[in-house]
């Protein structure tokens, strides 16, 4: 009995320490100071080459966002100096975001929010994602919402190219939300893809902002791989540029709003060919409110949200590093046909 109790509390002290360890990493990541640790530091981000425009009056750029609040958080400096040189401005989500549970949890007060709930949740993501792009400068009808399946689109790109997928956080097998490119398609990456090139065709993009295949959301580098092939064979794959924002590491931190503060390189893509796009405080400013317009999300990761507020954003014309005595990628030089 004595031994037992011994070891009951060994192990109820372990815990203690291991939740204290974890609430001063917390509290670490979060201070301004814990950047400097990273081989990504404001000094490596100030010797990065300043990015040329992306576009030109008259020219034309399409943001690809996977969910509702990525074209804020990447690109939304971006969007509004692309907009300010008179180029059009298009943003296409490829899903609702209608697979974060928490969101769900405190959106439809459910304690496992499904089926319903969770559809409830997609059409007021969607509804947030055009209040956002309205405060970007970007009119309702250079928008475009396909609503696939949150957390599904890897399936959709792999086993369910063909037969459709059913999500298993909203329980639909076909496109549902409200104001969708092509209401009732179903959850197939044939249909994704033909939405897709829909919207290439229409937009005619000068350039297209994308995830870079490092992204380490699933949907994100799916809609990568998805977007490269696309643009490949319409032999325009020098017209993508790629961001970052699932980077690894906590990355970005520190978290919270530090607008003084550099976007540092993400760690999971640190040998990408970074370039830095500077942003005015009013920039940053319009970008912040931007992301607080998707409320449903800022309320739960408002402190991650928000550590994308600084002082540049990041963009890169390869998807993949160099390889010693390898030919530059496709993608790399200025926006070609």
């Amino acid at each position: 009995m004595t031994t037992l109790t011994s070891r009951s509390r060994r192990n109820r002290v372990l815990i203690w320490v291991a939740l204290a360890a974890i609430v001063a990493l917390s509290a670490w990541i979060n201070l301004p100071t814990f950047g400097r640790v990273f081989p990504g530091s404001a000094a490596r981000v100030a010797t990065l080459p300043a990015a040329a425009p992306l576009v030109t009056a008259g020219q034309r750029l399409l943001m690809l966002s996977p969910h509702p609040d990525d074209e804020s958080l990447c690109c939304g400096g971006m969007l509004q100096q692309a907009r300010a040189a008179g180029a059009q401005v298009y943003v296409a989500w490829i899903t609702p975001g209608d697979g974060f549970e928490l969101d769900g949890v405190l959106t439809e007060h459910a304690l496992r929010p499904r089926g319903p709930s969770m559809r409830n949740l997609g059409q007021q993501r969607s509804a947030e994602a055009l209040a956002a792009a309205r405060v970007l400068g970007v009119p309702g009808d250079h928008t475009f919402m396909l609503g696939y399946p949150d957390g599904g689109l890897l399936r959709l790109y792999t086993t369910n190219y063909v037969t459709p997928y059913r999500s298993v956080h909203t329980g639909a097998s076909a496109v549902y939300v409200r104001g969708a490119l092509t209401p009732g398609a179903p959850f197939t990456g044939e249909a994704l893809e033909a939405d897709l090139r829909r919207v290439l065709d229409r937009v005619k993009p000068d350039v297209v902002l994308v995830p870079a295949p490092q992204d380490f959301h699933p949907d994100h580098h799916t809609v990568s791989y998805i977007a490269m092939r696309l643009m490949a064979e319409r032999g325009q794959s020098s017209r993508l540029r790629f961001w970052v924002i699932h980077g690894g590491l906590e990355w970005p931190v520190p978290k919270g709003l530090h607008p003084g503060l550099p976007l540092t390189v993400p760690p999971l893509a640190t040998r990408l060919p970074w370039e830095r796009v500077d942003l005015t405080p009013q920039e940053e400013q319009v970008k912040r409110r931007a992301m607080d317009a998707h409320r449903s999300q800022t309320r739960i990761i408002g402190r991650f949200m928000h550590a994308f507020v600084r002082g540049n954003e990041l963009v890169s014309a390869q998807p993949l590093p160099d390889v010693p005595g390898s030919a530059a990628p496709a993608t790399a030089g200025a926006p070609g046909p």
